[in-house]
């Protein structure tokens, strides 16, 4: 498992579009989300320790934020061949046991992350009502341990721009294991 950190993409960048198909079999893009203000798209996988430590908190959010707006997007661009538990099949799986609450993509091509810039699972972007970067970063202070958590960093950007003001410029990356890249 290789720490990466996020790449930390300048605000303002617009979201690149998207078509990938969700665990739910059904496509999706950026025009499927459009009566959402707020989007969060997170890279995430099934066998990271970092993604699975956090996917609760996650689901939580995304029941806490949703009715204010908020619609978080989770997106698997793990090479799957090598890394079989990443498959779409086991992302059925995981969705299914573990109640995922929003989309989870598969991201096979690998294209989607590149256009983000993406490296490391998770890897957090959100996106306000014209889909600029508003906020990349980590999702709290405490990845591993969540009693501990003392600064909710997501929540804390998603609940000022819900109240429609601005998210502090000082943004912290996110942290987890790299994206496993197809080997050409």
């Amino acid at each position: 498992m290789a720490l990466m950190h996020s790449t930390m993409v300048p605000l303002g960048t617009p979201a690149p579009n998207f078509k990938l198909p969700g665990v739910d079999s059904k496509m999706y893009s950026l025009d499927s989300f459009s009566d959402k203000n707020i989007l969060v798209i997170i890279f995430m996988c099934n066998h990271c320790p970092y993604v699975k430590a956090v996917l609760q908190r996650l689901i939580d959010l995304q029941a806490e934020t949703g009715p204010n707006g908020v619609q978080l997007v989770g997106i698997n661009s793990n090479d799957a061949e090598r890394y079989p538990d990443d498959s779409m099949e086991n992302m059925k799986k995981v969705a299914n046991d573990k109640g995922i609450n929003f989309p989870y993509l598969f991201d096979a091509s690998q294209e989607t992350a590149r256009n983000y810039d993406a490296v490391c699972t998770p890897d957090i972007y959100v996106y306000g009502p014209e889909r600029k970067l508003l906020y990349r970063g980590r999702i709290d202070d405490n990845w591993e341990h969540e009693e501990k958590v003392t600064q909710r960093n997501l929540k804390e950007a998603l609940d000022c721009l819900v109240a429609g003001n601005e998210i502090p410029d000082e943004q912290i990356p996110s942290m987890g294991c790299s994206i496993k890249w197809k080997q050409n």
